[in-house]
């Protein structure tokens, strides 16, 4: 599929000459700081250097006070409590975050709850409020969900069960009828930042707890790895306070895995632990290579997410609470297995989307896709609208049935907000949710034509012809001699790397292969690039999936590359290789 190659700005020159003077770093390097909103040196102190004491204060969340008074109350009345959450990633690490935070400050009172995603369907249900009410339990926090559920929150005060609603998504016309709400979406907002993790929301809640009943912050650094991998699986922007949160929830998982993490990471079986002594007698994980976003992206997070694919998400919350590896590794093996079913899901469900797609002529020319099987299982939907939108590359939206209506999950392309397209037709549906990339929806059956023809009309006359090309944004051009080792050793602390701080994207015109390229895997170019202009060092560079490219690489043809640099280890060594994003030839031989 053809790419654009869009560059982004390179900032203010001054703001980038005074960058490179004062940090002594190559120009190169202080481009990508002022493109990341850096433009002195406090600030890129404090990018470099992440630190604790810049999170916000958690009061300026409205209802915060509210909130914590009424957590007060329950605990001195004992109370029954309920932690309420989603059957994701960011779902369960909330649950499992404020609930152990909860018990070891002495609520004996205390049970979580995490919907089933067959029968009860997203966020708060009825079956959950009258779980609640039958087993006596009179709050409900209510974690990465609720901020919609207006009708489902006044049923519960009419059991006599108030709710904390903890959300990070986006507000209905009118708040739920909480005790209190925390989101730092909310139209009256006033909070400094406003793309927290729902787990993130859960960690913001115990600080404020915390702050108010003199329990030390240090007492809650333990809990960041939760709010790390919620930051990763979600894929919200890690900027800002989420920058803070990650940096230290990813030394928390590289230095000492809770029990439920490091098992994940044993089933996996792409990390190995050695057991070391410490100067202070305690043991420390120490693994063969440093772990990163992408870690927690495509190993951690779809492991956890996989208990409530294929059966139930409490069995995740019962991982990452384990005391023990010993407790936590019977549960870790069945999510894996439940990974590897998910895995064959996905595979098969995606195939039979992609066969629907290229028979149905009715969606040709199509700037949506909606397909619609009442058999798919409802686990994995949104995995293959991911994958489908990868292979069309347009606003999609895949449909199944369950419980007499149709549900579905959505996903967007760079700069379409499919969130305000659905809520556009939502005339024809029953429940909508989510964010600018993604979200989720359930319609009765008759409506479902009607919904396919709104969205796409819709999607058709607001979506912008170069949306539906998918792009490569470029940090900036670079020659290959500019890559040296202290480069790197720079490059590598503007990590974690995700949304709003992506992995620099470089591109050197006019390099060329030494001749020894080879195809490895299915689909994969391996090879080792020069640029001959500026007589550089070849540098051992890999391409997925652009075998289609391979005979004219043998050619020995001039390239233009677009990569991210990455570090490899083997035997102790470390080398530079470039991953290669995409390739252009040039025309002249």
């Amino acid at each position: 599929m053809e790419r654009r190659w869009v560059f982004k700005e390179s900032g203010d020159n001054e703001v980038v000459r005074n960058l490179a003077l004062e940090l002594s770093i190559d120009e190169p390097l202080a481009v990508l700081l002022a493109q990341r909103g850096v433009s002195t040196y406090t600030e890129a102190r404090n990018f470099f250097r992440p630190d604790l004491l810049n999170l916000h204060d958690p009061f300026l969340l409205r209802d915060m006070d509210v909130a914590v008074n009424r957590i007060r109350q329950a605990f001195d009345k004992t109370e029954k409590i309920l932690v309420y959450g989603d059957y994701d990633v960011d779902g369960t690490t909330a649950v499992a975050l404020v609930y152990t935070f909860l018990k070891e400050q002495g609520f004996a009172n205390i049970d979580f709850y995490i919907p089933n995603r067959y029968n009860e369907g997203y966020g708060i249900s009825l079956k959950g409020i009258d779980f609640a009410a039958e087993n006596g339990f009179s709050l409900i926090i209510a974690l990465d969900c609720g901020i919609k559920a207006v009708e489902k929150v006044q049923y519960a005060l009419e059991r006599d069960i108030d709710f904390i609603i903890c959300d990070h998504h986006r507000p209905g016309d009118e708040l739920p009828p909480a005790v209190a709400v925390l989101d730092a979406k909310r139209d009256d907002s006033v909070y400094p930042f406003d793309e927290l993790s729902g787990c993130g929301v859960g960690f913001k809640l115990i600080q404020a707890y915390a702050e108010r009943y003199g329990i030390p912050f240090e007492k809650l650094n333990k809990y960041l790895d939760l709010v790390a991998v919620s930051i990763a699986s979600d894929i919200v922007p890690i900027t800002g306070e989420n920058r803070i949160l990650a940096y230290y929830g990813l030394k928390l998982i590289n230095s000492k895995p809770r029990p439920g993490i490091e098992a994940i990471l044993n089933v996996a079986n792409i990390i190995r632990r050695e057991e070391v002594e410490k100067s202070d007698g305690a043991d420390t994980g120490i693994f063969s290579r440093e772990l990163t976003i992408n870690d927690l992206v495509f190993v951690i997070g779809p492991r956890i997410n996989a208990a409530g694919r294929i059966e139930s998400g409490r069995n995740s919350v019962q991982l990452l609470i384990s005391p023990s590896l010993a407790d936590a590794e019977s549960i870790a093996r069945q999510i894996n297995d439940f990974n590897i079913t998910r895995r064959d899901l996905d595979s098969q469900i995606t195939q039979e989307a992609l066969d629907m797609i290229a028979t149905d002529t009715s969606q040709q020319g199509h700037r949506s896709t909606v397909v619609f099987n009442e058999n798919w299982h409802k686990g994995v939907i949104g995995i293959v609208a991911s994958r489908l939108t990868e292979s069309y590359y347009r606003p999609t939206i895949v449909l199944t049935q369950s419980n007499g209506l149709i549900t579905g999950s959505a996903r967007s392309v760079k700069d379409f907000d499919i969130y305000d397209a659905i809520d556009a037709c939502s005339d024809l549906l029953e429940h909508f949710g989510g964010h600018t990339y993604a979200a989720g929806l359930s319609l009765k059956p008759e409506n479902l034509e009607l919904f396919r023809k709104k969205f796409e009309h819709i999607v058709a006359t607001s979506i912008q012809d170069y949306m539906l090309v998918p792009e490569v944004e470029i940090d900036l051009e670079l020659d290959l001699r500019q890559i040296t080792p202290k480069f790197m050793r720079i490059l590598k602390q503007f990590a974690p790397f995700g949304p709003g701080n992506m992995s620099p994207v470089f591109m050197t015109p006019r390099t060329r292969d030494t001749g020894y390229a080879r195809i490895v895997g299915k689909n994969h170019v391996k090879m080792t690039v020069f640029q001959e202009s500026v007589r550089s060092d070849p540098f051992s560079s890999i391409a997925f999936q652009q075998g289609d490219k391979y005979a004219e690489i043998q050619k020995g043809r001039a390239m233009d590359i677009c990569y991210h640099l990455e570090e490899n280890e083997w035997n102790g060594n470390k080398t530079i290789q470039l991953n290669i994003k995409d390739i252009r030839f040039s025309e002249e031989q």
